[in-house]
């Protein structure tokens, strides 16, 4: 029996990807994009003004300004709505070398670009979004080969896995989301990733000593308050020389995200924004002549 739909039309410069993971809810069936407007659709019967509440909540957070006038929905007839959202996701090129596809589109992959096939689903991280590109991009240019990665909030694994085709040695990816660590793990098996890539469900509290002690660069794409948060906890690494890129800021969090690091003894070498959003990199400032 043919069932109703509402539809959520969402202007914003969010990555359909990345809005169903911050949204959190079971009850929504899909997402795409379509000329600066996101389209989510529940079930009819799922849909209430509870779901409406925390999807404008959500907004504000992470687009400040007024978000009801940038929400709309409508009551729409039952269709096959993951035909019609495989047909909007296409790949991208970043930054020099990396394609970002699904397994629906081939590409051409030019001689020293890296491919990372990735199906949108309710997982972090589809490398559509500027936070995530800020972080790829920069990716580029720091591996060298060898480093020894740890990828916090790792949402479906996109950082982890290409800084492993840019030639990392491994990379340990943590989530506290389980959904989002296991369609990493899917992820994975369609990339071809082995030992060289653990995706564990676990907060930075919970890795043991012994498996990050070798760890050479941190990715953190994440929000304000949780890397304020996880600053103290990120301090040891810096002790011994790691890295850190982190995104998933609005510029305007600079300040504070360069005061909570600077207190736990790092400093912020290099910053990088796109459209509005805000990427840093961290280090101890001893290295920051050598860096």
């Amino acid at each position: 029996m043919a069932r109703d739909w509402v539809e959520v039309k969402v202007a914003c410069a969010l990555d359909p990807g990345e809005l169903l993971g911050m949204l959190d809810d079971p009850a929504v069936t899909g997402a795409w994009e379509d000329e600066g407007v996101v389209r989510l659709y529940w079930p009819a019967d799922r849909w209430s003004a509870e779901r409406l509440d925390a999807l404008t909540a959500l907004l504000r957070r992470m687009e400040p300004g007024p978000a009801n006038d940038r929400i709309s929905c409508a009551t729409v007839p039952d269709r096959d709505w993951n035909e019609e959202w495989a047909r909007s996701v296409k790949p991208i090129r970043i930054g020099r070398r990396i394609v970002i596809r699904p397994s629906w589109e081939a590409v051409t992959v030019r001689p020293g670009e890296i491919e990372v096939v990735l199906d949108p689903k309710q997982a972090f991280g589809t490398g559509h979004h500027a936070t995530t590109r800020l972080l790829l991009e920069w990716l580029e240019g720091l591996i060298h080969g060898g480093e020894r990665i740890l990828d916090v909030g790792t949402g479906s694994g996109i950082l982890a896995m290409a800084a492993l085709k840019l030639g990392a040695a491994s990379a340990l990816a943590v989530d506290c989301d389980p959904v989002a660590v296991e369609c990493a793990k899917d992820y994975a098996k369609v990339n071809g990733f082995g030992d060289e890539l653990d995706l564990r469900v676990a907060t930075l509290r919970d890795l043991p000593e012994p498996d990050v002690r070798d760890v050479t660069l941190i990715l953190a794409n994440l929000d304000r308050r949780t890397l304020v948060e996880a600053a103290p906890l990120l301090a040891p690494y810096l002790e011994r020389g790691a890295r850190l890129l982190l995104s998933g800021l609005l510029i305007e969090d600079r300040a504070e995200i360069a005061a909570a690091f600077e207190a736990v003894g790092g400093a912020v070498q290099e910053s990088r924004e796109a459209e509005g959003w805000l990427a840093l990199h961290v280090i101890r400032p001893e290295s920051c002549e050598g860096g």
